[in-house]
């Protein structure tokens, strides 16, 4: 899950690599390092504990000259945070050095071998063995470091990306991957950058090559790209034109990127919509559904996969399918779902959600449908990524770039393209009138404008917000559509926050976590008008009775529950199987608020990465 960055060109490296990294921190913020060959033909390896700031303190004295670098900022996997551990590394002469996402599964094999043959090791990482050992075999074998990198990935078991430069030839970047991301981008005077994603490269380039699994790039400066596979075949990518933005990357004058993706939803959820409804807002278009029709809707089940905010997202996309198209739906947890030997039929669809579309146990579970014979729909957020590229076909969810880590508008972006889906397929099964299917689609084009309104209580619950900095647990409730949300809301709590917090259908407190509740522990409860709306009353009651502080989130005019509610957020009403859309923006800014109070690193909270491409 960490972040790699790499330039050879015409230009000064290490103001791009340094650049890059601030842009690829949210992977991975342990460490920080870069390589540089330095105008003077040295290999120069800066390292440093923390966050890039702290790698570029490093670098104020130090000599950061050169055309050609890498760089890489670290969510450690083997070894703990440390200077030592920090990418890049050294091979055992000091003549490559190297840059890893992923895990080297069989390092501890590989490394007791080069041991056994008188290599030590400065680090605790799998990294330092697969740069001594490209070493070691090149060197060996006198053989040109492109083969001996395409023989060392014989032996590699595991995931990675990697990025190697090699002192001896100044001119050349080799880079390679499997199971982990790596873009190419092309520039216009014969250079080459290379990143995990597009964010570092959009600045200089519109035009990146996806790599895929197994390929092998070599950068030449002044010379084209070349791209083979571990067997030395060519390949022949594709070059491909990103429409990302220079100012979708900044924080456009907001404290933090969480609250600038928190205040973009209205404009993200209408970019997810445009050209799939029409402008009568009527009817939806996927060409998804049209292209594979009948596979989707005359499927056996459908099955969700997805990890953390994008399994919520499934949870209430299970509701929506099973509501409207009256078909069953089942949610499971990818990083699950590939260990439990699972009844998957050739019948089934499988949905792929993941905001980054690299999530590895996601990716695993595709593996695993493809092997049964399952049709697989993918939904994504990152263009080009490798779940869109290995999936039958799918939705992106056009929300943009989303820096930080807490996902926001990728997940509101996850629930919409669902909403669309079910009432696109809800549409051709006709299980639901033309007159309600134009409602509801007409309704779901209103949405972004009363998340718009839903975002102007922002000053009152950054007033809200103290009142529960002390807490040390917190519970949150809904029931139907909202208890997802209440899954979501207690999620973000936990990650920018360290407050321990847990989401529960409202009817299952009374079975055991009633027994927490007392006027130390707050209580969030979604009380939106619904038709489950009085049994959420009676479980408000519930906790009043046990001394229980109650924050409500309730349909806007509602003075029935003010009445119960210690304290009380107001939405604009919408059709129930929409209100986690708007219900999910005051949690959203609640977590965030909350965060602040308390001094916390909304953007780069401890221990979590954006991206989680690792088991």
């Amino acid at each position: 899950m960490c972040g790699i960055v790499g330039y050879i060109g015409h230009k000064n490296a290490y103001p791009i690599l340094i650049k890059g990294l601030k842009r690829l921190e949210y992977r991975g913020y342990d460490s920080a390092g870069v390589a540089l060959i330095s105008e003077e033909g040295n290999l120069n390896v800066y390292k440093a504990k923390g966050k890039v700031a702290d790698l570029e303190a490093h670098c104020q004295e130090k000599d950061i000259t050169g055309y050609a670098g890498i760089a890489h900022t670290r969510w450690a996997t083997h070894g703990e945070p440390s200077s030592a551990n920090a990418h890049p590394h050294y091979s055992a002469s000091g003549r490559l050095a190297l840059i890893h996402n992923g895990i080297i599964e069989n390092y501890l094999t590989l490394k007791e071998n080069l041991i056994s043959r008188g290599f030590t090791f400065k680090s605790d990482t799998d990294t330092e063995v697969l740069v001594q050992l490209i070493e070691h075999i090149m060197l060996s074998n006198s053989l040109p470091l492109l083969e001996a990198v395409q023989v060392a990935l014989h032996q590699v078991i595991g995931a990675y990306a990697i990025a190697i430069l090699d002192r001896e030839h100044p001119d050349t970047v080799i880079c390679a991957r499997q199971s982990s991301p790596l873009v190419v981008g092309l520039g216009s005077d014969n250079e080459f950058y290379l990143a995990s994603d597009t964010s570092p490269i959009a600045e200089y380039t519109d035009k990146v090559v996806f790599l895929n699994e197994g390929d092998i790039a070599v950068l030449q400066l002044g010379k084209k790209l070349q791209v083979v596979n571990m067997d030395n075949v060519k390949q022949h990518p594709k070059v491909k034109q990103i429409d990302v933005t220079l100012g979708q990357l900044e924080k456009g004058g907001y404290p933090y990127f969480m609250l600038k993706e928190i205040f973009e939803q209205p404009d993200c959820l209408r970019n997810c919509m445009r050209g799939r409804i029409n402008v009568d807002a009527d009817r939806i278009t996927l060409s998804a559904v049209i292209d594979y029709r009948k596979r989707l809707i005359e499927a056996r089940r459908f099955i969700i996969v997805a990890c953390g905010t994008s399994w919520h997202a499934g949870l209430i996309g299970k509701q929506l399918i099973e509501n409207l198209c009256r078909i069953p739906v089942e949610v499971e947890y990818a990083s699950e779902f590939r260990y439990c030997n699972p009844v998957i039929y050739p019948d089934d669809v499988v949905i792929a959600i993941s905001q980054s579309g690299e999530t590895a146990d996601t990716l695993a579970a595709i593996n695993l449908a493809h092997e049964a014979g399952a049709f697989v729909f993918g939904i994504c957020n990152a263009i080009g990524a490798s779940i869109p590229r290995q999936t039958q076909t799918g939705v992106y969810i056009h929300v943009g770039p989303e820096i930080g880590v807490a996902s926001t508008k990728a997940f509101t972006g996850q629930v919409t393209v669902l909403s669309m889906l079910a009432l696109c397929l809800a549409a051709e099964r006709k299980t639901i009138s033309a007159e309600q299917y134009k409602q509801m689609v007409s309704e779901l084009t209103k949405v972004p404008e009363k998340m718009e309104e839903a975002l102007k209580i922002n000053k009152q619950i950054e007033k809200l917000a103290p009142i529960f900095t002390y807490a040390k647990n917190c519970l949150y409730l809904g029931r139907g559509y909202n208890y997802p949300v209440a899954l979501e809301g207690a999620l973000k709590l936990k990650e920018i926050s360290y407050i321990h917090a847990e989401g529960y259908p409202a009817a299952e407190m009374k079975h055991g976590p009633i027994a927490l509740i007392d006027s130390e522990m707050p209580v969030f409860v979604i009380a939106t008008r619904d038709k489950l709306y009085e049994k959420v009353i009676s479980n408000i009651q519930e906790v009043r009775a046990r001394g229980g502080r109650v924050t409500a989130l309730v349909t806007k005019g509602d003075e029935q529950i003010r009445k119960l509610a210690d304290h009380v957020i107001e939405l604009p009403d919408t059709l129930e199987c929409f209100q986690p859309l708007v219900a999910s923006i005051p949690l959203q800014l609640l977590a965030y608020h909350i965060a602040v109070c308390k001094g916390k690193d909304v953007d780069r909270p401890r221990n979590l990465a954006k991206s989680v491409t690792v088991e």
